[in-house]
């Protein structure tokens, strides 16, 4: 392993259900010997990518986050689409989520709970496999021929019996998903919860994330959620420069007075 590997296995030792760690926990989590963890969790922490508890364990440090903040599909991406998913979860009363695609996965960069909404595994900073959720399935309908056939190719984690794990059927609803301009995907992550999402476009109109709403299944009509997701993604994809939604009205205007999305612009 690399010198790079070895503090990158250091960093990774962290996740959603260890976030925080011993020196003996990272040592076994990353696979290194307890001296070498020691030196590269000391060297991480004085740059500041590590901090520690009160006990003395470790948790990520700010000074990475001052790093994602670089990153154009983190949350550059959050930070100008924030004052849109705010109007939408307040029009919609629902989970709200923004995310961006990694390789196999969908990681959500922002997450909003409607209380009393569904009850969803998304949280922000989360993972999920791309072919179980709604935000995903925009996301891998929109990638290139040769990564969707990556993923369809490799074996695909059943969370439900509703969960998409044949190639054929899952290659069928991307299908769908380009035509439509929306991807509905009930139970496939969380049984009774129903998510749907559309496309955000970038300055070369290519797709660069997903904007998704998750309700609970019953009594809902998914159709009826679409306008206004496709509304707010346009003006989120007109605020980074998208051609295409630039001739059109953006869901959200900068003042309140003008154009705010409301509870009563949905469809029943």
């Amino acid at each position: 392993m690399t010198a790079a590997g070895r503090v990158l296995a250091v960093l990774e030792a962290f996740g959603p259900e260890h976030p925080v760690l011993s020196l003996s926990e990272i040592s076994r989590r990353s696979g290194l010997t307890l001296t070498t963890a020691h030196r590269l969790v000391g060297e991480l922490h004085r740059w500041g990518a590590l901090e520690r508890d009160h006990r003395g364990h470790y948790v990520v440090g700010l000074r990475l986050l001052e790093l994602t903040a670089l990153a154009p599909r983190g949350l550059q991406l959050r930070e100008l689409a924030q004052p849109y998913l705010d109007d939408l979860h307040l029009a919609t009363r629902a989970n709200v989520h923004l995310a961006v695609r990694d390789g196999d996965k969908v990681v959500y960069i922002e997450s909003l709970r409607a209380r009393g909404g569904a009850e969803v595994l998304s949280r922000l900073g989360g993972r999920w496999p791309v072919h179980a959720t709604g935000t995903g399935q925009v996301l891998l309908a929109h990638a290139s021929p040769e990564e969707q056939e990556a993923v369809l190719a490799a074996p695909l984690s059943r969370f439900t019996d509703h969960t998409l794990v044949d190639a054929k059927s899952l290659r069928a609803v991307l299908a769908d998903v380009r035509t439509v301009g929306a991807a509905i995907a009930e139970s496939q992550l969380t049984p009774g919860v129903m998510a749907v999402a559309v496309p955000i476009r970038g300055h070369k109109d290519e797709v660069v994330a997903a904007l998704g709403l998750t309700v609970h299944q019953d009594g809902t009509n998914a159709h009826s959620l679409v306008p206004v997701l496709t509304a707010t993604a346009r003006g989120i994809s007109r605020a980074l420069g998208a051609p295409s939604a630039s001739s059109r009205e953006p869901a959200r205007r900068r003042h309140p007075q003008h154009g705010r999305v409301t509870h009563a612009s949905l469809v029943s």
